[in-house]
This record gives C-alpha cells, structure tokens and sequence, in this order.
C-alpha cells in the first residue's frame, strides 16, 4: 500500500515515514500544501497524513480541494490545534479522521490501520492463497506452513497481490500501490521482484499461482481455478 505524507516539518516527516516503511508501506512525501495537493491528484495513494498548518496552501483547504475532485483516498489530519472547532471544520471539509500533534506512534498506526480497513472491501489481516499465508500485521509470510523471509518491496509486492485476489493488475497498477516516487518507471523492477517473489515461494513452475497475463499484467490466484 502507499501512502502520502504532507508535513513541512522534516523530523516529523522523516520520523512517520521511517515507521511506516517499517510496516512495509511505500511512503512519499511533500512539505508544503501545493505539492502536497499535485501528489494526491496525480497519484493512486491508499492514504494521505495531512498536517493542517502547511506552507503555500494549509491542509484544510488542500482536503477540501482532494474531495472536490471527487478523491475519496482516506485522509488522516495531523494539527496542533486541538479545539472542538477546529477538528469539526477538518472533518467537515473532508478529513476522516484527526490526531493531535504531538502524537504517540503507537497511536498514528493504529488509526492508519484503522482508516484503510474502513476504506477496502478486504479488511483481512491473514490471507491465504492454496498453501501460501500472509499476516499483514505481523509482517510474516508462510508456504507450507514454513517462513518464508522477503525483503519489505517483496513484501508490500506480494500482500497487494493477495489482497486483489483473482484480479489482474496492471503495470501502473503495481508501481501506483507498492513502489514510490524514487522508482525508475522504465525500469525492469517489477519483473524482477516477481520473479524474486516467485523464487522464493517456490513457484517456478510451469502452473504458477503468480500468473503472468500477457500484456495485461500479473494476477495472484489458486491453481485450480480457470486461468
């Protein structure tokens, strides 16, 4: 999954955005309003943390102008400001939920976790795909009911690969929800990590779970089913 930070205060920023790649998020990051907004229109995100006291354009407004454009990406505002107003003008204009700085980071993960449950019609933490589990919360993944160990891109690879099920999804689709912006986009890294994935699950074979859609794109499904 990926998420947007907008927050011109780089210790905050840097310190969210280290704990969320820790949970296997992919993270990008704005510092002022204006980029910020660019960000969240030009990119699929699953969820955007939104400091409200922003340079160029503050987070009301950049919230207001997401949901304008008919955006419904969960929005997570994060403000000094800690007054009943306040918090009611921010979820009026758009915001799903508010946390009030300073927070504990326990607690911003938890509401993260939180909001993009509510948000998918998938909201399982262990999913399963013929022998292969994945346990999002505890960051762990099983074939065979052996661990099996990924890197943190594999990781975030695989669980949207599960999480989408029997759906085929495309190039952009991957580099959309799994890799941020340093990503190369004419790169092979999506070939690459698929095959990684693949290797390390065991599923070099000629029936595949990680099927490959000629030029559509990688669908995650069970064996048995039709292809």
């Amino acid at each position: 999954m990926r998420i947007l930070i907008i927050e011109d205060e780089d210790k905050i920023a840097s310190f969210v955005k280290a704990a969320l790649m820790a949970q296997h998020y992919a993270v990008d990051v704005a510092s002022d309003g204006e980029r910020g907004l660019y960000l969240a229109l030009t990119n699929d995100y699953d969820l955007i943390i939104l400091d409200n006291i922003l340079p160029k354009k503050e987070g009301m407004q950049v919230c207001r102008e997401i949901r304008e454009k008919g955006r419904t990406v969960p929005i997570l505002i994060l403000s000094v400001k800690s007054q009943t107003m306040e918090k009611a003008d921010l979820l009026n204009a758009g915001a799903d939920d508010y946390l009030t700085k300073p927070f504990a980071l326990e607690e911003l993960l938890a509401r993260i976790a939180a909001l993009l449950r509510r948000g998918r019609s998938i909201a399982r933490d262990v999913m399963t795909i013929e022998d292969i589990v994945l346990d999002s919360k505890a960051g762990t993944v099983t074939r065979k009911k052996k661990p099996v160990q990924l890197t943190r891109r594999e990781f975030s690879l695989l669980e949207y690969l599960m999480r989408n099920e029997d759906i085929v999804l495309s190039r952009s689709m991957l580099l959309e929800h799994v890799w941020d912006m340093s990503v190369d986009l004419f790169s092979n890294t999506i070939e690459s990590h698929i095959f990684c994935l693949r290797k390390k699950l065991n599923d070099m074979g000629k029936d595949k779970i990680i099927q490959t859609v000629p030029g559509r794109g990688y669908r995650m499904a069970a064996r048995s089913r039709p292809q």
